[in-house]
C-alpha cells in the first residue's frame, strides 16, 4: 500500500510549486517602507502616505492559492484589503477578495469579483460569521478547468462554473500572478462611500502569517497554449485539482454555499436588476439552490 501511495503522491505533486515561505513566493511590488517583519508575521501598513502591496514571483495555472489572514483591527472605514490573482493585459483574467473595513462593532464584508477576458461586474458581497481581526483565518481561490471556488477557512463562498458549452467564456487559458495589498478607498469602500477614513486610527495594518501555493508553474514568457498543455493532466502526469471530484463541489460544500448565501450574503450581482436588466448570461445558468 505504501508503495502505491507514494507513486500516487508523485503523481499528483508533478510541478506544484508549494511553500509558506513569503520570500520564496513573493517580492513588494510598492511601498517597501511599509512592510513590518515580526518573526513569522508579516505586516503591510497603511497611512496617509501610502498603502502597500506584494507579488508573486511566478505565475500560475490550475491549483490552490491560501494566505492566512488577520483584517485591521478597530475602526477601519475607508481601508481596503485585498488577496487576487490575475493574468496581464487587456483582455486579463482576475479572482478578487476584497474585504471592505468598517466602523468599529459593524461587520466586516467580503467582496469577491471575477473578471474574465477584461470583463469584470460580477461583484458579490457577504458579511463574514466570525470577526476576522482576532484571529487568523484561511482564504482560498481554488481553480481548475471545470469551476473557480473562492473558500474562507474551506467553507466555499463562491462558485464559478465552466460554462463553456453554453456559449459564455471561462478562464483557463491565462497565466495568472498572485497579489496582496492594502490602500485607502474610502470614495467606495464603506457604505458607498459616505464613511471617510479616520486618519486618527493610522496607521491601518493587516497581518499575514502564511502563505501556501500548491499550483502549476509557468515560465513568465510561456505562451498560453504552451502554458495549457503543461498545466493539464495527461496519461504521462496527473495533477490532483484535476481529479474528477474535484470538477464540482461534493454535496457537503453545497450545503455549506447555500448557508453563507441564505445567511450571510448581502450584495449579489445576478439579482441586481438596476445594473443589469436583463441578467447576466451564468447567472442564468448557475445553479444556486436554496
Amino acid at each position: 500500500m505504501s508503495g502505491f501511495l507514494g507513486l500516487f503522491l508523485g503523481l499528483m505533486l508533478v510541478g506544484v510549486a508549494s511553500s509558506a515561505n513569503f520570500d520564496e513566493l513573493f517580492q513588494p511590488s510598492w511601498a517597501l517602507d511599509h512592510f513590518v517583519r515580526e518573526g513569522e508575521l508579516l505586516k503591510l501598513r497603511l497611512d496617509n502616505y501610502s498603502g502597500a502591496g506584494f507579488v508573486s514571483k511566478n505565475k500560475y495555472m490550475f491549483g490552490k492559492v491560501t494566505i492566512q489572514l488577520k483584517l485591521v483591527e478597530g475602526d477601519s472605514a475607508g481601508t481596503v484589503a485585498a488577496f487576487y490573482m490575475s493574468s496581464e493585459g487587456p483582455n486579463h483574467n482576475e479572482f478578487d477578495f476584497e474585504f471592505l473595513g468598517n466602523t468599529s462593532g459593524e461587520p466586516y464584508s467580503v467582496q469577491t469579483n471575477l473578471y474574465v477576458n477584461g470583463v469584470g461586474n460580477r461583484e458579490q458581497r457577504l458579511n463574514l460569521w466570525f470577526d476576522p481581526t482576532k484571529e487568523f483565518h484561511n482564504y482560498s481561490i481554488f481553480w481548475n478547468q471545470c469551476q473557480v471556488v473562492f473558500l474562507v477557512d474551506e467553507t466555499p463562498i463562491r462558485v464559478h462554473t465552466n460554462m463553456e458549452h453554453k456559449g459564455i467564456p471561462f478562464p483557463k487559458d491565462q497565466a495568472m500572478g498572485v497579489y496582496s495589498s492594502i490602500w485607502n478607498a474610502d470614495d467606495w469602500a464603506t457604505q458607498g462611500g459616505r464613511v471617510k477614513t479616520d486618519w486618527s486610527h493610522a496607521p491601518f495594518i493587516i497581518t499575514y502569517k502564511a502563505f501556501e501555493i500548491n499550483a502549476c508553474e509557468c515560465p513568465v514568457s510561456g505562451a498560453a497554449v504552451e502554458n495549457t498543455r503543461k498545466c493539464s493532466s495527461s496519461e504521462d502526469k496527473k495533477y490532483w485539482w484535476d481529479q474528477p471530484t474535484l470538477s464540482e463541489l461534493s454535496f457537503h460544500q453545497s450545503h455549506q454555499l447555500m448557508w453563507v448565501r441564505a445567511n450571510h450574503m448581502v450584495y449579489d450581482y445576478c439579482s441586481d436588476t438596476a445594473r443589469f436588466p436583463q441578467t447576466p448570461a451564468e447567472c442564468v445558468h448557475h445553479i444556486h439552490r436554496h
